[in-house]
C-alpha cells in the first residue's frame, strides 16, 4: 500500500492520537451499544466443532484474499483454492502474498490470549505478511522504516521517518491504556486509521494494519468463544473506493472526519458479525452451505453419486460410521464398505474424528469440495456482492 517517496515533508500534518466520542443521540451510538452486546453475547452453537474450525479456517483463506485485493492483488476465490491443491506447482507471487495472510491470522489465533500488542508482535505479522514477496515484499521485514513513504491513491503524507517509533508507542499505549468498555470499538476503529496514517513499514502496511484490526477485535472480546468468525477484510474490500475515502476522510484529523471513518468501519463489522453467527446454527448451515455444496460437487463430477449418499448422511448425522455407511449402499460383503470409507479418506472427503475409533465426518479441507461451499457462501451472501464469479 505504499512505495519510497522522494518527497521532503512540506505538507506533513500531524494529528493528535485520542478518544472520539459521538453524540449520545447519534446513530452511532446506537451501533456500538448494538456491537456491545453482540460482543457480549454467548453463542450456544449447534454447529460441530469439527465442522465449525473448517468453516473457520475457508474465512481465513476469505480474509486473507480480500486483503490482498484491496492492495491490487487480482487472485480470485477459486484460482486460489486451485493452486492450494497443487501442491507440487511453483506458486506465484500473489498466491505466496495470500498464504502469508493465512499464516498471520493463524498466529494471532494461536498467540492472541496471551502476547500483547506491542511492538514485537506487529512487527512478527510484518514479517509474515511479507515473507518471500518480490512486489509486495518489503526490504526491511519487521523493522520501521528508515525513509519517507507516498500512498498509493492518497493525498496522505505520512510522518517523517524520525517520529514513527515515538508515534508507534503511542499507539501501543493507546490501545494498552484501560478505559471504560464503551470505548473499545472506538479505539479499535481508531487504531486501524491510526497505524494507516503511521505508515510505520516501507511496505506491507495495509495488509499489517487489516491483521492488526483483526487481532484487536480478537482480544476485546470478539472471539469469545468458539462459535463466533469474523471477517474484517470484508468490511473494508466490500467498496475498496469507499474504504480508502473514509480513511482519507479521516486524515484531515477533525473529529467529524473520524466519526465518520469509526461509523463506516463498525456499520461493516456490525453486517459481518449478523452474517457469520447464522453459521453456528447447524440446521442453517447444512440446509443452506453444506447440502448445496455437495449437491454441486455432484452436478460437477467432482464426486459421484455413491460419494453423494455417503456425505450427505455425513452432514445429516454429523458423524457416520460403516453400518451407516451400508444404509445407504447396501453390499454383499462388509469388505466393499471399507473400500468405500478408504476411497473417501484418501480423497479427504471424509476424515477419521479424533479420539473416536472409526467413526467419520466430512471434511471440505483441502480438496475440491471447498468449490461448492464457496458457491452456496457466495449465494447465501457472505462474500462481498462484487466478488467475482465462482462457477
Amino acid at each position: 500500500m505504499s512505495k519510497t517517496a522522494r518527497t521532503n515533508f512540506p505538507d506533513y500534518k500531524n494529528i493528535d492520537l485520542r478518544i472520539i466520542s459521538p453524540d449520545f443521540q447519534s446513530d452511532l451510538t446506537d451501533l456500538i451499544i448494538n456491537l456491545d452486546s453482540l460482543r457480549r453475547l454467548r453463542l450456544h452453537g449447534t454447529t460441530p466443532l469439527q465442522i465449525f474450525f473448517q468453516i473457520k479456517n475457508i474465512f481465513h483463506i476469505l480474509e486473507s484474499i480480500g486483503s490482498a485485493r484491496i492492495e491490487g492483488n487480482r487472485t480470485t476465490v477459486i484460482e486460489y483454492f486451485d493452486q492450494k491443491l497443487e501442491r507440487d506447482t511453483p506458486k506465484s507471487d500473489s498466491y505466496k502474498e495470500i498464504e502469508n495472510m493465512e499464516k498471520a491470522l493463524e498466529l494471532i489465533d494461536e498467540n492472541i490470549s496471551l502476547s500483547p500488542i506491542n511492538r514485537a508482535f506487529v512487527s512478527e505479522l510484518h514479517k509474515i505478511a511479507v515473507d518471500g514477496l518480490i512486489e509486495e515484499g518489503s526490504k526491511s521485514p519487521g523493522i520501521y522504516r528508515d525513509c519517507p513513504v507516498e500512498v498509493r491513491g492518497s493525498k496522505l503524507v505520512p510522518p517523517p521517518p524520525g517520529l514513527v517509533p515515538s508515534l508507534m508507542d503511542e499507539l501501543f499505549s493507546f490501545i494498552l491504556k484501560e478505559d471504560a468498555p464503551k470505548y473499545d470499538l472506538i479505539k479499535i476503529a481508531l487504531s486501524h486509521h491510526r497505524f494507516v496514517w503511521i505508515h510505520p513499514f516501507d511496505n506491507g502496511n495495509g495488509r499489517t494494519g487489516r491483521l492488526l484490526t483483526y487481532a484487536l477485535l480478537v482480544k476485546f472480546g470478539f472471539c469469545v468463544n468458539l462459535a463466533r468468525i469474523i471477517n474484517p477484510a470484508a468490511i473494508f474490500c466490500c467498496d475498496r473506493d469507499e474504504y480508502n475515502k473514509t480513511l482519507s476522510r479521516a486524515d484531515r484529523g477533525d473529529d467529524e472526519g473520524f466519526l465518520v471513518w469509526i461509523k463506516y468501519m463498525l456499520t461493516g463489522l456490525q453486517r459481518e458479525l449478523k452474517k457469520t453467527d447464522r453459521l453456528a446454527d447447524y440446521d442453517y448451515l447444512k440446509k443452506n452451505i453444506l447440502c448445496p455444496a455437495v449437491a454441486f460437487s455432484l452436478e460437477k463430477n467432482i464426486i459421484n453419486s455413491i460419494e453423494e449418499k455417503i456425505l450427505s448422511l455425513a452432514i445429516e448425522k454429523e458423524e457416520i460410521k460403516n453400518s451407516d455407511i451400508r444404509t445407504v449402499h447396501p453390499a454383499k460383503y462388509p469388505a466393499y464398505t471399507s473400500h468405500l470409507i478408504e476411497g473417501l479418506l484418501r480423497k479427504k472427503y471424509l476424515v477419521p474424528v479424533l479420539s473416536k475409533k472409526r467413526i467419520y465426518t466430512i471434511n471440505f479441507k483441502d480438496n475440491k469440495l471447498v468449490r461448492g461451499i464457496i458457491k452456496a457462501l457466495a449465494q447465501e451472501g457472505f462474500l462481498p456482492e462484487n466478488s467475482e464469479r465462482f462457477t
